[in-house]
């Protein structure tokens, strides 16, 4: 699809053109040469300083409509197995706490919602990722979610059902919140869960690394095999974070257990 002159104006005043053109193949070469390779990409400053702090406000002004939930769970996201011991990685059980507004409750005429619907920006999150062409969520909570973290919330280790997810930090907390990973933990495509290395991980026995992000970072991470998670947020500053969720096929829905249980209802 082509891309319209007033489609980039428009995109110019949302994004670091500057610093990242992302209307150039090239660049999106170079990017998807970097997540292969590493598992991840960063891209500090993404978004333009007037944008970010335009974001900061909208979300706060926003965050008494979001969903809490504290949630158990394995690293794998699957439920408890009794074929295994208590204290197989199946069947131990981490954390995750936070807040999350929907789809339906992003303002219309937020500079989110222009980035994630903009052509453009879609075709260089396709191309990085490999993929050839990316599709909204069908249903109306789970293309654009907020995320909030505040005091104590966290994110335990996990493994991503999705094969790379699209994330773009709006306000950081003042200590804690670090998102922090493994590459290359597990093989799910060979049904390796490596159930040695996470329990050893879980007992604080292997070293992680993390990612340093400041306000307005894009970041595209492949979770699907590296674990990962978000440490207890510290101080009074929420960390709040904008997750972009595509598909490579269209009129996909996340499941209505999925739902239910990140957002508390089904529409």
């Amino acid at each position: 699809m082509g891309i319209s002159i007033d489609e980039k104006l428009s995109l110019k005043s949302i994004v670091n053109f500057d610093r990242y053109p992302i209307d150039r193949p090239e660049f999106a070469d170079n990017c998807k040469k970097s997540i292969d390779s590493n598992g991840c990409i960063v891209l500090p400053n993404f978004l333009i300083k007037e944008v970010i702090d335009e974001l900061i406000k909208e979300s706060l002004e926003n965050q008494h409509k979001a969903f809490y939930c504290e949630q158990q769970h394995n690293v794998y996201i699957t439920p408890k197995d009794n074929n295994f011991e208590s204290d197989h990685p199946y069947n131990h059980q981490v954390i995750s706490s936070k807040g999350c507004i929907t789809d339906d409750e992003v303002p219309d005429n937020s500079k989110l919602r222009k980035l994630y619907d903009s052509h453009l920006f879609r075709n260089f999150i396709a191309q990085t990722v490999n993929k050839k062409q990316l599709y909204e969520y069908a249903d109306n909570l789970s293309s654009i979610n907020i995320h909030y973290a505040a005091q104590s919330q966290e994110l335990g280790w996990h493994f991503d059902n999705s094969s790379f997810a699209v994330t773009l930090l709006i306000q950081k907390s003042q200590k804690g919140g670090e998102f922090q990973y493994v590459r290359n933990f597990r093989d799910a495509d060979n049904n390796d869960m490596n159930f040695s290395g996470v329990k050893k991980l879980l007992r604080g026995e292997i070293d992680s690394e993390s990612l340093s992000m400041e306000p307005g970072t894009l970041v595209l991470f492949r979770g699907k095999n590296s674990i990962h998670r978000v440490t207890p947020v510290e101080g009074d500053l929420t960390r709040i974070l904008a997750v972009l969720a595509y598909n490579s096929e269209p009129n996909i829905s996340l499941s209505e257990t999925s739902r239910m249980t990140f957002y508390g209802r089904l529409n």
